[in-house]
């Protein structure tokens, strides 16, 4: 590995991924001047995508999610081992998410390891999902695909898109991978 470029400003960070052309970018969520999430926000409407690894503090869940929600492709943990930190950058340039030390394909379940969903609130707390919702939530923040679903619940596949649709309005997500950072982030997750 070769650094090609590095700053402690924020400010300076979408110029230099500009000139350089990095393979990955590594960057803080705590940076000073302008936060790592509003960084992320700008290098989102450049032309060319940066495949992007945070650095992150066990505090950081919200923001670890939102990183996630903008285009993250991992997360490294500041408290985590330095072996750590070379595995998830060959991780995320071979193509793969990095979560909680371990690459992986789906990283709603990587996430779900960094902290323990609460227990279910109120209805008003569950964005007026159903129960039945909830639970297909929950199948697709596990990596389940609808055929498995339809099978698991007993119904059929076009249901299961059914529900899919429902939820995605519901929640105002436009894929599954959102819809799983949603769900983690909002503790939605019903555990098995």
């Amino acid at each position: 590995m070769r650094i090609v470029a590095e700053t402690g400003e924020g400010k300076d960070i979408v110029r230099l991924v500009a000139a350089t052309r990095p393979e990955v970018l590594i960057l803080d969520l705590r940076m000073p001047g302008i936060s790592g999430l509003e960084i992320l926000s700008r290098l989102s409407t450049t032309a060319r995508r940066v495949p992007v690894v945070v650095l992150a503090s066990a505090d950081d869940k919200d923001g670890i999610v939102q990183a996630f929600r903008l285009g993250v492709r991992g997360v490294v943990m500041k408290e985590s081992t330095m072996n750590a930190f070379p595995a998830g950058i060959r991780s995320v340039i071979d193509g793969k998410y990095w979560v909680a030390g371990e690459a992986c394909s789906n990283p709603a379940k990587g996430l779900r390891r960094l902290g323990t969903p609460s227990k279910l609130g109120t209805r008003k707390d569950t964005f007026g999902l159903t129960r039945r919702e909830l639970d297909i939530i929950s199948a697709i923040a596990a990596g389940h695909s609808n055929t498995e679903i339809s099978e698991r619940f007993s119904i059929s596949q076009n249901t299961v898109k059914h529900h899919v649709t429902n939820i995605f309005d519901k929640v105002g997500v436009y894929n599954r991978l959102e819809l799983a950072l949603f769900a983690i982030h909002h503790n939605l997750i019903r555990m098995a």
